[in-house]
């Protein structure tokens, strides 16, 4: 009998690494085979009979308008899951310590920019933006007030489910009874035991805020995007290079924070102890 089990299980493991393995063959051909496509498109040459080369990718360089774009773009990136992460964890750790009743009026606020279209937006903020670039400054990095919102939902949920899976009260009554002060049950605390929900929070922004165009192309603002879209009409072949190279360093971007991620564990109550001598020594 136990050998029949033991058959049994072995052929169920067996099936399901086949059905894990069709899997991610099939996904990474959905992913690979366009980008494998768009890089084919930009080594073409004028003409059919033309060999292949990398110009297109060369010339990356040789547009200006398109550098000042792309740092514009990363700036924003950067900007935005700055100022996303700080709005976001204090307001929704001190919700779930001290004011649990308005966890549904928070998340309803959050959730709201989903239910409202880009275009929706833009006629909202432009007043208040017209009242920037004459008062304030009509810098391009204005954008991270408008792309701060837009994010909100995504991001929320990823750290509504890290700090879901953790038992917040229970870690901040620990630390503070050892003598921790709210800023480092915050820091040393709560922001180590959500670190895949931040890592993942940031990547979400940055996957958004670069691949953004309705806002900024109707606030008039040049951002990667935009100036993909104005490139095309011009070169084609260098818009689908600059393109699949914003694909490629968002994956990598990925991977780089998966590894980032890989081996940190939750904060024990020993770890947590070690922090509180530390922090008094």
């Amino acid at each position: 009998m136990a050998a029949v089990t033991q058959s049994f299980q072995r052929t169920r493991r067996q099936k399901l690494q086949v059905f894990r393995a069709v899997i991610f063959v099939v996904a990474g051909l959905f992913f690979l085979v366009p980008l494998f496509a768009m890089f084919e498109f930009t080594t073409r040459g004028r003409l059919l009979t033309d060999p292949r080369s990398l110009d297109a990718w060369k010339s990356i360089a040789t547009y200006p308008d398109l550098i000042a774009a792309i740092v514009a773009s990363v700036e924003l990136a950067a900007i935005t899951s700055f100022a996303m992460l700080v709005l976001l964890v204090p307001t929704m750790v001190w919700v779930r310590l001290r004011l649990r009743r308005l966890n549904r009026i928070i998340e309803f606020i959050c959730l709201l920019p989903l239910t409202i279209p880009a275009i929706v937006l833009v006629v909202g903020l432009v007043p208040m933006y017209q009242w920037m670039g004459i008062n304030f400054s009509d810098s391009i990095l204005t954008l991270a007030f408008a792309y701060v919102v837009l994010v909100l939902p995504y991001c929320y949920r990823a750290l509504d489910a890290g700090l879901s899976a953790i038992d917040v009260k229970t870690l901040s009554e620990a630390a503070r009874s050892l003598g921790a002060s709210w800023f480092t049950v915050m820091v040393q605390v709560i922001v180590p035991n959500i670190s895949s929900a931040i890592l993942n929070a940031c990547f979400l922004s940055v996957a958004l805020v670069l691949g953004e165009y309705t806002i900024a192309q109707n606030l008039l603002y040049n951002n990667l995007q935009v100036e993909i879209a104005l490139l095309g009409r011009a070169n084609a072949g260098v818009s689908i290079a600059v393109s699949a190279a914003s694909l490629l360093f968002a994956f990598v971007l990925l991977v780089l924070l998966s590894l980032f991620n890989r081996g940190r564990g939750r904060l024990r109550l020993d770890d947590l102890k070690q922090v509180m001598r530390t922090e008094r020594g």
